[in-house]
């Protein structure tokens, strides 16, 4: 992936060198622990929960806190916010890492834009928070290197710990190379921003709704499997309008790597790996093969229109 000439963004909040500290409150932050019992979730799923949370998505302590309450083993997680980082800095980071993130932004925002200005809609991007180990989560309370990339719909901001993308080579092994591990970074941001999209259109609050309305867990994971590969469709789509605007965007594997990221973090994948076993009505991100299609989806097609993964008009 070729990124020099991406335009950086200034919406991004660097507090990689606050060493994970900032919070008030006592504690340790304004998260939830993991529920263990009591009628709540089993170890094997609370297992998969945390894996998943490497698959980057929605805050994985929603998907967490939906299932305890669908198995009345607990109640919606309390958000609130801690103190914020004072070492925190504003603006396009300089080092190749931030520099890169925040050129992806930049191009991601201007894309969505365009998409959004064409159908007579105002488009406003997502914050990004770049940190390392843990840090204040805002509304969604304290983010953790465990939990992976994910996005808070209350903030509208985008959690990143760098150090996962280092993961997704040597872990997942989801890019060989320079070039196709960049793009696979891009990639994981665009899927976040995604879910950002999907916010925007008041699909993730429609959704939300449905799932407290479910009359089973795995009628709630059923639709976030849908939310997820909705902004794996829409992490295509951006790439498809980046591809048309800047020719010499993509270099040779990079599209590969995509896949073979989408591949490694499927829930078919992540459960056999951690269990052993494979249990489709707990996924709630989707299969391997699911993942891969959706993102070929919107890369083909290049429109929001294709990537209706809920079918019959929506949720």
């Amino acid at each position: 992936m070729r990124y020099d000439d991406f335009r950086r963004s200034d919406d991004v909040e660097d507090r990689r060198d606050d060493g994970g500290g900032g919070f008030g409150g006592g504690g340790g932050g304004g998260g939830f622990g993991l529920p263990m019992g009591g009628g709540g979730l089993g170890i094997g799923t609370i297992i998969v929960l945390g894996l998943v949370g490497y698959a980057f998505g929605i805050d994985p302590r929603i998907l967490i806190g939906g299932a305890e309450i669908l198995t009345g083993g607990g109640q919606a997680p309390s958000y609130q916010s801690d103190r914020p980082s004072t070492q925190a800095k504003r603006g396009a980071p300089t080092d190749e890492m931030g520099s890169m993130i925040s050129g992806i932004l930049g191009e991601i925002d201007d894309r969505w834009s365009e998409i959004f200005q064409a159908s007579g809609q105002s488009y406003t991007g997502p914050k990004v928070v770049l940190f390392r180990n843990a840090t204040n989560g805002g509304r969604c309370g304290r983010a953790e290197s465990a939990m992976g990339p994910f996005y808070c719909p209350p903030d509208r901001t985008i959690f990143l710990d760098t150090g996962f993308f280092r993961e997704v080579e040597t872990r997942f092994r989801g890019c060989s190379g320079k070039s196709a591990c960049n793009f696979t970074t891009a990639y994981i941001i665009a899927h976040e921003a995604g879910h950002h999209i999907q916010n925007l259109l008041g699909i993730i609050p429609k959704v939300t709704r449905l799932q407290q309305q479910a009359g089973s867990k795995a009628e709630a994971n059923a639709l976030q499997v849908r939310v997820e590969l909705q902004a794996d469709c829409l992490s295509g789509v951006w790439v498809n309008r980046e591809a048309k605007k800047r020719p010499n965007f993509l270099e040779a594997g990079d599209i590969d790597a995509a896949l073979t990221t989408a591949s490694a973090i499927g829930d078919d994948t992540l459960q056999r790996q951690a269990t052993g076993r494979v249990v489709p009505d707990s996924f709630t991100h989707g299969s391997a093969a699911q993942r891969k299609q959706w993102f070929m989806t919107g890369y083909q097609q290049g429109t929001v229109q294709a990537c209706n993964t809920f079918g019959g008009g929506g949720p």
